[in-house]
């Protein structure tokens, strides 16, 4: 098939790479002229596992291209997605600029019947203003749909290639048949091909990212009961998780979601309850326990050392707010790293891949090691954000040796506290009650 995707961001450029490697044809296009150029040149503007390599194996098979061109994209092409951002607006719902003007762009290029397929994640009613926008500037028929994406970052391309399911928002038939062989490819296994309409289609995506969402917060709420009654969080979790109603999944607490989904999309469906005069005290709630639990390791640091830190330096392992991704958008460790600087501690970081992101946030304010080791020498306590693979099993003899008060502050509970304790090791982390070298846990 023919296929235009516009916006190369981690959505687009995913979707299009994905598409062009089942044979299709596919043409990204974004008005960033910097982007197309890196593109161009094999270069992708984000970390994503893989997708370099299948997104530069595609250019040079001649399936995949880049351009500016979004008018010659569109008439190239039967299919268009629109892939662009639908960041927070002020009052948190989701900013719908680039989305309409995307539409309005396709319509003006339309010269024959197209396909229009919405992929950003849009609040309920989005399809509908697509389509009014298209048939505003063309008299050629337009069918629009929607197909929400479910891509976890660091996870992208096998979540693509083998969904748990493809939801359609359809209101017409034969664009319904178009999707369903489209996506055949990619559900050879038997996972299902949902088909809805529109309106069910985009609810679906921010229900989805809501309920998830809704069990990190519950669980870090538990998480901090466990703290002050004694109990042990990785119990409570086990025996909720063996309950088949619930299922072991997005059960483990930690130090707060982050990144370019959940926060903004739990924002964007509360912000369309509260426009349709709904309740949405639930959605409010999981905001704002989530807004708390980013704060955690701040708090057991200034617990631990006081709220005055000048003269402390604290080491942290993980910037992202994920393993896999550079992606710090919303990260726990934008919120712990700004409350040690402004307590005036000095900060030394590391991260596998999300230095350059740091550097450009931060830029001389906080101080980078190479490696992970590099940033415990003399360090008070080490802090841990992100559970990336390196940090799992680590060399605890050297870290003990380097770490200068070999207090260890784990936001993402990677370590058995009892191993700690007797490893010599002052341990705190979340949900669970701390050790200390030599002592009772």
């Amino acid at each position: 098939m023919k296929i235009a995707v516009v916006g190369t961001g981690y959505v687009g450029l995913t979707t299009g790479a994905c598409l062009a490697d089942t044979g299709n044809d596919v043409i990204c296009a974004d008005i960033v002229e910097a982007k197309i150029e890196a593109l161009q040149r094999g270069e992708v503007p984000f970390y994503e596992p893989g997708l370099e390599s299948l997104m530069k194996r595609n250019v040079a098979e001649g399936r995949l291209s880049f351009t500016t061109d979004v008018a010659g994209a569109v008439r190239a092409s039967y299919l268009i997605f629109i892939a662009v951002g639908t960041p927070p607006d002020e009052d948190g719902s989701a900013d719908l600029t680039a989305v309409v003007t995307a539409a309005a762009d396709i319509g003006r290029a339309m010269n024959e019947e197209k396909i229009v397929i919405t992929k950003s994640t849009v609040p309920v009613g989005t399809a509908r203003l697509v389509r009014e926008a298209i048939e505003a500037v063309t008299d050629h028929r337009v069918r629009v749909c929607a197909n929400p994406e479910f891509l976890k970052e660091g996870a992208a391309l096998s979540d693509f290639r083998k969904p748990d399911r493809v939801v359609l928002g359809v209101d017409d038939p034969v664009a319904g048949e178009v999707l369903r062989a489209l996506h055949a490819p990619f559900v050879r296994t038997g996972n299902e091909i949902l088909t809805m309409d529109t309106a069910s289609a985009e609810i679906t995506k921010y229900a989805a990212n809501a309920m998830l969402a809704t069990r990190i917060s519950l669980m870090n709420t538990i998480a901090r009961l466990c703290e002050r009654t004694g109990a042990d969080v990785d119990m409570v979790r086990l025996g909720v998780g063996t309950d088949r109603r619930i299922g072991p999944t997005f059960l483990f607490p930690g130090a707060g979601y982050g990144g370019s989904c959940f926060p903004k999309d739990v924002k964007a469906l509360a912000g369309t309850m509260k426009e349709l005069g709904m309740d949405s005290s639930i959605l409010d709630a999981v905001e704002s326990v989530n807004d708390n639990q980013k704060g955690r390791l701040l708090e057991l640091a200034t617990e631990r050392f006081g709220e005055e830190l000048q003269g402390r330096t604290f080491a942290i392992w993980g910037l992202a707010f994920k393993p896999n991704t550079d992606d710090m958008r919303e990260a726990p460790s934008l919120v712990t790293m700004r409350g040690l600087l402004e307590r005036g501690a000095r900060v030394v970081a590391h991260d596998p891949v999300a230095m350059g992101e740091a550097r450009r946030i931060f830029g001389e304010a906080i101080e980078y090691g190479e490696t992970n080791y590099d940033v415990l020498a003399g360090a008070d306590a080490l802090i841990i954000h992100t559970e990336w693979h390196p940090y799992r099993h680590p060399d605890f003899a050297r870290m003990r040796e380097l770490l200068g008060g070999a207090v260890i502050l784990d936001g993402r509970n990677l370590y058995a506290p009892e191993m700690m304790r007797d490893l010599g090791f002052e341990y705190h982390s979340v949900g669970r009650r701390p050790v200390l070298p030599g002592g009772a846990g």
